[in-house]
């Protein structure tokens, strides 16, 4: 007798209470499905359904072995997910995706500090905007990531929502550039703060929607209302590209606080309207010790994105002091 295959028949009949239900929902007909629930019941040597023509019910002994089947079919389940994962080469492993323009030097921290808290497990990190991880985390092709928000989460773990303000790289010839609260030498005032609606005339440079629709359209949207209406909207996947559309001198981009490079120059924006919202994610693994790696995996990002990256909570109160580094992909 298949035990596993008859004890799923009995958790789905239990939970239905109706034999018709619990075979449409086994996909097979009826009378197959009774002969299941009897061959169980011999095998067990007690009846599990008391049956009648108007009601199907548990019995005592039904109601007892019922958590005691769902707990076996879940240890089930689990090992055929370790096997999978071993089949596939992936024991051992986690493999998480990050923004391409999470910035070299974030990766580099992300890899190292890993590695120092489970040096037992392989971390294959996968360059992948938003919209592609949480595909991917949903087919369990990834199990985990960091995302830009708003996203579709739905069925995934969040770790803590952290805020990144986002500055302006202009054309180091740009006026705007320029400028400094007390006039003379630009180089030994701190950065002249930039409002967004002096950024009339600039081309916009952002990375594809496709990689994070939902942030891509609440930036837009967050620029509208300050003030700034770009004539034209030009996607750069790589940064070399969207550093050569600003050196151009007709487009800038929006990014978090980088170091200034030759013909760019990083200044902020009044009052920290826009920001990116970052945060990990991950899809619950059965297995309790995937689940564990995957929880280290997520804390180590997450401290990483504070430390490294300089974000802090939403309402502004960081987690602990920090001083940012260039994170932006343009110059890391």
């Amino acid at each position: 007798m298949n035990l596993v295959g008859h004890l799923r028949c009995f958790v789905i009949v239990a939970e239905e209470l109706h034999f018709g239900h619990a075979a449409e929902r086994l996909g097979m007909a009826q009378p197959p499905l009774s002969q299941r629930i009897q061959r169980l019941e011999r095998e067990l040597g007690v009846r599990l359904f008391d049956r009648s023509s108007r009601r199907v019910e548990l019995t005592a002994p039904g109601r007892l072995l019922l958590d005691e089947a769902r707990d076996i079919l879940a240890r089930v389940e689990r090992i055929h997910s370790v096997a999978e994962r071993a089949r596939r080469g992936e024991a051992g492993t986690v493999r998480a995706g990050v923004p391409s323009d999470l910035g070299g030097t974030i990766v580099a921290a992300l890899i190292a500090a890993f590695r120092d808290r489970r040096p037992d497990l392989r971390l294959d990190l996968r360059e992948t905007g938003t919209a592609e991880q949480v595909r991917a985390l949903a087919d369990g092709a990834l199990d985990a990531g960091v995302v830009r928000h708003p996203c579709d989460t739905r069925d995934l773990d969040l770790g803590p929502m952290l805020a990144q303000p986002l500055g302006v790289l202009l054309p180091t010839a740009s006026s705007l550039a320029l400028t400094n609260p007390h006039g003379g030498p630009t180089e030994t005032y701190p950065p002249a703060e930039v409002h967004l609606a002096d950024l009339r005339g600039f081309d916009l440079v952002m990375p594809p929607r496709d990689d994070a629709p939902g942030a891509h359209d609440d930036l837009l949207a967050a620029c509208r209302r300050h003030g700034y209406a770009p004539a034209a909207v030009h996607e750069a996947r790589h940064p070399q590209f969207a550093l050569g559309l600003v050196l151009a001198g007709r487009a800038m981009a929006l990014v978090p606080r980088t170091d200034d490079s030759a013909g760019v120059t990083w200044r902020p924006l009044v009052g920290e309207p826009l920001s990116w919202r970052t945060s990990c994610v991950w899809r619950r693994a059965r297995d309790p010790e995937h689940a564990r790696a995957i929880a280290d995996f997520t804390a180590v990002a997450t401290a990483v994105l504070r430390s490294e990256a300089g974000m802090t909570p939403p309402d502004g109160v960081p987690a602990r002091r920090v001083v940012p580094r260039p994170s932006s992909g343009f110059l890391a």
